[in-house]
């Protein structure tokens, strides 16, 4: 068996997946063969390692429309006659190449999956992972991906409404770029995916091929980084966001008017041309026969390789019955998109690629779409005892003068109020408007509750109702308990829709994690979804879609095990959201779901354990049968007209969440009656699970504490909003316009390398 293993290496192939290969077709594959078993059998495509554990998370449920892999995108019957379309991806590897395409492209990405389902883009979210803005690298590409989701997004005229931002150590050189898109649909308009009925017409829409990108699904997305990564830069793909504004609006053209004119619609995303006609065709469970001397090009000399594997950006196939080649022909020119036929279905079962008079590939749809898949068994990293077992009593409480070097404390100011403005000020916690001020979040005048709350809030046109979306993830909480931190993301992407009035019915994830072929990484990948899927149980929250991304790592050092979660919640009634700020003086202010005094366990993994003590350590916990109490007796106070105000305790803890709702709301907190026991900097900046500030008036709180009792949940409370001030106990005492300033301005400065 002749075989370059360096060529295998450059596909991300080994060499028992090379003798599968040959085993299977009874012969050795050509050039162009190996090149797409490479890409189809990447992670990126194939789900190798990932498949045996996805198959653990809950995807099924009365609302699912498609079945989880079955399409582009999942979808989820929202009533009268509705569905919501929506999935997650990453383009981490790009990103850290060249991060304004990187970015740019990966927005294109996802909005073609949605749009490709016959789903109108309606709203864009972003979860996004730095190293640290002190390094200059850093704020390159902190600054450059942030421009390409703008620049890409805005151009298309879809809103981006929310996201998330963080920042440590292990994302330095492998930043995480997750893009969402969420879409809406008449169920009776929804588009398959698939490639079917003998005869039928491949169509290719949209751009010329390049050579860009060739190799993006194994070269990128399945290895890991090193000094030579730069070298990669031809690999990053470009995109042309006008070009696919015209692209969405010619494929919604179909779906809404002429469904009837084609069979399915599928883009052209990781593998390009190789990926879509190939899975188009198993889904059809049908063959594919395409002649590539049809594809468009601008580049000269291109090979047969090279037009398989190109991942050049807005490109769809369009499977189109042969009476109507014509009509859809039409609509393209109307479109001034370019379309060419550049093959057929057929009936045979095989993936035929011809170059002109010459077949360059004749492979079984079957094969190509069957990666080998692995179960590994996971061993416990080596430090997971150590930083769980971690003595956090040890450390000097707020109310210990030994704390005064950490703090720094002015005159006249608490070590509690000079930790929780420290907090508020930083990078991971301060306003991120600098990043969310870049995009259009507006446009399309869907957009209720945009960005900077616990959810954006949509309203579905048409009907009453609205859609609350968040997306969740916190790497620290999954490197210290990878089956804890999985089950918290998705509990708090939950609790944020639910704190915007929307009940959680859906959810789509992005998991983010090194070199799964290291036993350590294994455990923790497995260990995380098996977190995800128990909460997903507990809180009838199935998992319609996602990505996984693998081979995070530079020089070795993988990034902190991150599984994020988007999650959709809806609303009957889109009047009936709940915003998170203080609205009113003289409304009491509660805390539903915890006592005030609070375990020392619940620094574990917190922000104030980061930024003050310069530690992560603890174990991070959650019990999911309370936090579904609470986060049912929250949506029944909402929906009761109870609150007038709802915010999620997370990073940073009780004090950053109330101050939060101060800032936001221009209000105050009058909380000097409470009375403060057990230790101090728990209370405040413990990060424990399961907790929720509201605000309800005065005359309706017995009505708030009888529905606590009713879900056995406790209500604490906290005091009164109004006054210029956030005051708890006696141990903070801030000037809210002090808060307001350190929390905005604190990213900026940051920025400036301040």
């Amino acid at each position: 068996m002749a075989v370059d293993e360096r060529v295998l290496e450059e596909l991300a192939l080994s060499l028992d997946e090379y003798r599968l290969i040959v085993e299977r077709l009874g012969r050795e594959p050509n050039e162009v063969e190996l090149g797409m078993f490479g890409a189809l059998w990447s992670e990126h495509c194939g789900y190798k390692n990932s498949k045996p554990l996805l198959r653990l998370l809950p995807n099924s449920g009365p609302r699912i429309l498609t079945r989880m892999g079955g399409e582009n995108a999942g979808a989820v019957d929202i009533g009268d006659g509705f569905c919501i379309v929506m999935k997650v991806e990453s383009h981490n590897h790009p990103s850290a190449i060249e991060p304004y395409q990187g970015a740019a492209t990966g927005v294109g990405g996802i909005v073609r999956d949605i749009f490709a389902m016959g789903a109108r883009p309606i709203a864009i979210l972003d979860s996004l992972r730095f190293g640290p803005l002190s390094d200059r690298r850093n704020r390159y590409l902190f600054g450059g991906v942030v421009g390409g989701i703008g620049g890409y997004g805005n151009c298309l005229g879809i809103p981006t409404v929310a996201g998330e931002v963080s920042f440590a150590d292990a994302y330095s050189a492998n930043p995480l770029v997750n893009a969402m898109c969420v879409g809406v649909a008449r169920i009776d308009d929804l588009m398959p995916g698939c490639a079917k009925g003998p005869g039928n017409l491949v169509m290719l829409v949209g751009s010329d091929t390049g050579r860009d990108g060739i190799g993006g699904a194994n070269v990128l997305a399945s290895r890991v980084f090193d000094e030579s990564s730069a070298e990669l830069r031809p690999t990053v793909q470009v995109g042309n966001p006008f070009l696919e504004k015209l692209l969405m609006e010619a494929c919604l053209e179909i779906a809404e008017k002429h469904p009837d004119w084609v069979v399915g619609i599928q883009d052209l995303g990781a593998a390009g041309l190789t990926s879509s006609s190939v899975e188009a065709a198993e889904r059809g469970g049908a063959g594919i026969d395409i002649d590539i001397a049809c594809v468009p090009r601008r580049e000269r000399g291109m090979v047969p390789f090279e037009v398989m594997l190109s991942e050049s950006q807005e490109r769809m196939l369009i499977f189109v019955k042969t009476e109507h080649e014509e009509d859809i022909r039409r609509l393209f020119q109307h479109w001034e998109i370019r379309c060419d036929i550049i093959g057929k279905v057929t009936d045979d079962g095989y993936t035929h690629v011809r170059d002109g008079d010459q077949e360059v590939v004749t492979v079984p749809v079957t094969v190509f779409t069957n990666p080998p898949e692995y179960r590994r068994d996971g061993k416990e990293p080596t430090y997971l005892k150590r930083l769980q077992s971690y003595d956090l009593a040890s450390l000097p409480d707020l109310t210990d003068p030994a704390i005064d070097g950490l703090v720094e404390a002015g005159v006249g100011t608490t070590r509690a109020s000079a930790a929780l403005l420290r907090l508020v000020s930083s990078p991971e916690i301060a306003d991120k408007r600098w990043v969310w001020r870049q995009y259009d979040h507006q446009v399309l005048t869907n957009t209720v509750v945009g960005p900077g709350s616990d959810a954006a809030v949509m309203r579905v046109k048409g009907t009453k109702k609205g859609i609350a979306l968040t997306n969740d993830g916190n790497g620290l909480y999954c490197y210290l308990d990878p089956y804890a931190g999985g089950a918290i993301a998705v509990a708090e992407a939950a609790r944020n829709v639910v704190c915007a009035g929307a009940e959680p019915i859906a959810l789509t994830d992005c998991l983010n994690f090194g070199n799964p072929e290291k036993l350590e990484v294994y455990y923790q990948m497995e260990q995380a979804i098996l977190g995800m899927a128990a909460a997903c149980e507990k809180l009838a929250t199935p998992v319609i879609s996602g990505n996984v991304s693998l081979y995070n790592e530079t020089n070795g050092d993988a990034v902190l095990p991150t599984p994020v979660i988007g999650m959709l919640g809806l609303l009957e009634d889109v009047d009936q959201r709940c915003p998170m700020a203080f609205q009113t003086a003289g409304d009491d202010v509660l805390l539903l779901g915890a006592e005030l005094e609070t375990p020392v366990a619940t620094l574990a993994g917190s922000e104030y354990l980061r930024q003050v003590h310069v530690l992560v350590a603890g174990r991070p916990r959650i019990d999911l049968d309370f936090e579904v109490r609470v986060q049912h007796a929250c949506l029944e106070a909402i929906r009761d007209g109870l609150l007038h105000s709802a915010h999620d305790c997370s990073h940073g803890g009780l004090a950053v969440a109330l101050a939060e709702c101060c800032i936001e709301g221009g209000l105050g907190l009058d909380g000097s009656g409470l009375r403060l026991s057990g230790r101090l900097d728990a209370a405040l900046f413990g990060e424990g699970q399961s907790r929720i500030v509201v605000s309800c008036p005065p005359e309706r709180r017995n009505e708030v504490e009888a529905l606590a009792r009713r879900f056995d949940v406790p209500l604490t409370y906290l005091g009164q909003a109004g006054g210029e001030r956030l005051v708890i106990g006696d141990a903070v005492s801030v000037p809210i316009a002090d808060l307001a300033r350190g929390y905005r301005e604190g990213l900026p400065r940051a920025i400036q390398g301040r």
